[in-house]
This record gives C-alpha cells, structure tokens and sequence, in this order.
C-alpha cells in the first residue's frame, strides 16, 4: 500500500481538522471584525450545520461505522459549506433555512420587496419603530431621512 495509500486513506484524518474546524474558525474570526454582516451570515451558518452534523454523528455513530465512505461524504460536504467559491453555508441559508426560521417574523404590509428587505435587515424593534413611522408619514419620509443621513457621513 505504501506511504501514498496510507495519506490515501486517511486523507479525510489529515485534512478533516483543517478544513472542517481550524479555516472556519480563522474566517469567523475576521468575519466577527469586518463591517458587513453577509460573511457573518455565511459562518454562523456553517457552525449551525457543523452542530447538526455533529449530533447526527454523535446519535448514529454505531450505523456510522459500518459506512466507510461517511468520513469522506462529510469531507466533501463541509468542502462545500468552506470554500469561498462555493458559500455553501450561505447557499443553505439563503435558499432553505431563511423561509422557515426568522425570528422577528414576517413583514406585512404593502412593501415592495427591496422594502420588505431593508426591514427585514432591522432587529424587531428597530422594525417596529420604522413601520410605525412608515405609517404616520410615508416610505418617502424614511428615503429622505436615509439620503439625509448619508449626506451627513459624507460630511464628516
């Protein structure tokens, strides 16, 4: 079999940590310190579905072991969910897991859609506050309060 066998057939012991903890973990980190929040949501996502990998193998284990192929199905897939070509995690998220959970609920009301984002982007309160003052005095109040306030930065 040899040393090329060897690294072969434990090539998912050999890279497994590196990409399954060590990268995520680096990339979380500067996700936590950069401004946008999309990288946020990219490894936050990833972590929930390293969890529920972790309970599936943790629950299955003795099925699991009978499965030689397991260890290198999860490589690949956490692979996936890693690499920055692919953002797996964010894929996941934006297509399966955002109609189904979200915490400050749904937006009603007729918005259009970019409107229905931008308050979704909100925390529920903030959310709250904006809707209530869309009703007193309009979407176009909240535009100018918005063009009024990038105006501001611009100037400082």
């Amino acid at each position: 079999m040899g040393v090329v066998g060897a690294i072969a057939k434990h090539l998912d012991t050999f890279i497994g940590p590196g990409v399954m903890l060590l990268f995520p973990l680096y990339a979380s980190l500067r996700a936590i310190e950069s401004p946008s929040t999309l990288d946020d949501q990219q490894w936050l996502t990833y972590w929930i579905i390293y969890s529920f990998i972790t309970l599936f193998e943790l629950s299955f284990w003795k099925i699991l072991v009978w499965l030689p192929f397991w260890s290198y199905l999860k490589l690949v897939f956490c692979l996936w969910l890693v690499l920055p070509i692919f953002n797996g995690g964010a894929y996941i998220y934006e297509n399966w897991v955002r109609k189904y959970v979200k915490i400050g609920g749904r937006v009603n009301g007729n918005y259009s859609e970019d409107q229905r984002k931008v308050l979704q982007m909100m925390s529920l309160d903030a959310r709250k506050s904006v809707v209530q003052y869309v009703d007193k005095y309009g979407w176009e109040a909240v535009e100018r309060a918005i063009r009024a306030a990038e105006r501001e930065t611009k100037k400082h």
